[in-house]
């Protein structure tokens, strides 16, 4: 365990010694302040004109109306920001030449991944925590629930997860970090709609593709639905991600 934290605050380390962090970060959460102002704003417009009508009024859900677009609005940015996180976590230690020196270390191919892993995980967490600070305020004038609200931060945690894993993967594929973010973003759009296919599918094809998109399973988390089968599908698809990435890499340091 000392092994992987290692690798991970020295990954945390090159993170914030660059403008990377820093523009992810900032992109992020003015990616997330804009969609919360915007529909934030849209709500309480519609809360002034249903409020003419008590019955439609009472039928109000801020969970619903504000918070579960918003975070359908960030899944789609987190497809072309997390790929930002992982491309150069292997990629530019092959470039450099740095590869062969870590792998001949006394630190495992898994310690070494899953403190690459470690890290970027902590960049989302924090992303998401800031991100957070900003849902205090419709507490403070309405009455928004808190269970869904933190069971859309889960499946955002847990999507986050399986895109990194993703882009861990491509990013230990090639030494060019332009290749492995693209690669990634292709990936992890096509798992994000490909459940549309699944329209015109039929039989078991349609539960198929419905189950392997990533949309299907967090639009449930979204209206506050914590199905294990969620949960074993993110994590089912961040384990085989990184079980890729370590065949990878052993299959090239015996070579």
């Amino acid at each position: 365990m000392n092994n992987i934290w290692s690798i991970a605050k020295k990954e945390l380390r090159l993170y914030f010694s660059s403008p990377v962090a820093y523009v992810i970060i900032a992109v992020f959460l003015f990616i997330w302040g804009f969609f919360f102002t915007s529909i934030l704003r849209w709500f309480n417009d519609q809360s002034l004109q249903l409020a003419q009508n008590p019955y439609y009024y009472q039928q109000v859900n801020i969970n619903e109306m504000v918070f579960s677009p918003l975070m359908h609005n960030i899944t789609i940015f987190f497809l072309f920001l997390l790929p930002a996180l992982t491309m150069r976590l292997f990629s530019e230690e092959k470039k450099l030449g740095t590869e062969e020196l870590l792998f001949t270390s006394p630190v495992s191919v898994s310690q070494v991944i899953l403190g690459k892993y470690l890290a970027s995980m902590i960049m989302l967490v924090v992303m998401l925590v800031l991100a957070g600070v900003a849902c205090i305020f419709p507490f403070l004038h309405g009455n928004p629930e808190l269970a869904p609200l933190l069971n859309g931060f889960l499946g955002l945690l847990l999507m986050g997860s399986a895109f990194l894993a993703i882009g861990l993967f491509f990013s230990s594929l090639t030494e060019n970090q332009v290749i492995a973010v693209i690669l990634s973003i292709g990936t992890l759009l096509l798992l994000y709609v490909i459940n549309w296919a699944a329209y015109s599918a039929t039989g078991i094809w349609q539960g198929v593709l419905n189950y392997v998109s990533f949309f299907q399973h967090f639009e449930e988390m979204t209206r506050g639905i914590l199905d294990t089968k969620d949960l074993v599908y993110y994590l089912s698809v961040s384990f085989t991600a990184l079980f890729l990435t370590q065949a990878v890499i052993e299959s090239r340091r015996w070579r």
